[in-house]
């Protein structure tokens, strides 16, 4: 099988996840991992990895035909919360990376590309419930802005050039593997280990905050079945709507305190509030479930059940 992988950005807390499930799938000598650092022990000796910067286009190129790749995943960004504060150096990464790699796949130089988007595409004007795929679309962040811009953007050079891009609007990802990114949604990874260190947490947003959510296991399988799709099926080429489930603070809580009875939850809203406000509290992505045949595996009690487990363990 002639697929080589390229994944810019594999250090990051999707990235090393998605390495890990691929080099599984097709070999850890056919998927080179890349970031502009290195990344934790078992990314390193697993396979092939290049320090790149995702900006350096000349860089990118020289990985890409030294290593014969056919297929990138342009995982390289800077998140919501961390954006806000960095504006400019979140708009110039963002658009530059993928920039780079669609120049490279208008070339015929990679076959396949995978570039991630977010719910934070959406905004205050957005229908909060239940959000459809094609709906009013007015972020509020440099980060939503900027995956706003990258979804049209995917969407021309498809159009124009025939450039096989690919992309998820992505709900809050949630790990025990990797450490939080500097995303809004990041309450739902660090409340497990405070949960099991301190027996309480401190919220960033406050109750009652809906939003959507996903167990990065879920994530991780999406992303790769909808690049092993046939193209045909792949009816969006701007960013296909993804959902899991939708919980609030409060309610992860709650499915904490079945296996940690003494679990209290507080409640500080930062600026971080206004940001999650901004946002859908559900999804309809029926799209995707219609397309290319999305379906996700873990409610929110599955997803405390295995974090708790495996964060248990890693501890003992």
């Amino acid at each position: 099988m002639k697929k080589r992988i390229l994944i810019i950005g594999a250090s990051g807390q999707i990235g090393t996840e998605l390495c890990s499930y691929l080099r599984d799938k097709y070999g850890s000598h056919k998927v080179i991992a890349s970031d502009i650092r290195e990344g934790d022990d078992d990314l390193m000796v697993a396979g092939p990895f290049e320090i790149v910067d995702a900006m350096d286009a000349e860089a990118i190129e020289d990985v890409v035909i030294r290593y014969e790749i056919t297929d990138v995943y342009m995982m390289a960004a800077m998140l919501s919360a961390t954006g806000e504060k960095f504006p400019m150096k979140a708009w110039n990464l963002n658009m530059t990376s993928l920039f780079n790699v669609l120049k490279l796949a208008k070339e015929g130089k990679i076959e396949k590309l995978f570039w991630p988007s977010s719910i934070a595409v959406f905004g205050p004007s957005t229908p909060k419930h239940d959000t459809p795929q094609q709906t009013i679309m007015e972020p509020t962040t440099v980060y939503g802005i900027s995956k706003q811009t990258g979804e049209r953007w995917c969407e021309y050079y498809h159009r124009k050039y025939g450039v096989d891009v690919r992309s998820l609007r992505y709900p809050g990802l949630i790990s025990y593997k990797t450490p939080p990114g500097g995303g809004t949604t990041d309450y739902a990874v660090d409340i497990y280990h405070k949960a099991l260190k301190h027996g309480r947490y401190v919220s960033f947003l406050k109750e009652g905050t809906a939003l959507p959510m996903m167990f990065m296991d879920d994530a991780i399988r999406a992303t790769v079945d909808l690049m092993d799709a046939p193209a045909e099926k792949i009816k969006v080429r701007s960013a296909y709507n993804l959902s899991a489930m939708s919980f609030a603070p409060e309610e992860i809580a709650e499915s904490i305190k079945v296996h940690i009875p003494d679990f209290s939850i507080e409640y500080e809203p930062d600026f971080r509030q206004e940001i999650a406000d901004s946002w859908p509290s559900s999804i309809d992505d029926s799209e995707a479930r219609n397309d290319w045949g999305w379906q996700h595996e873990y409610s929110l009690a599955d997803m405390t059940a295995e974090i708790i487990k495996n964060l248990k363990k890693r501890n003992d």
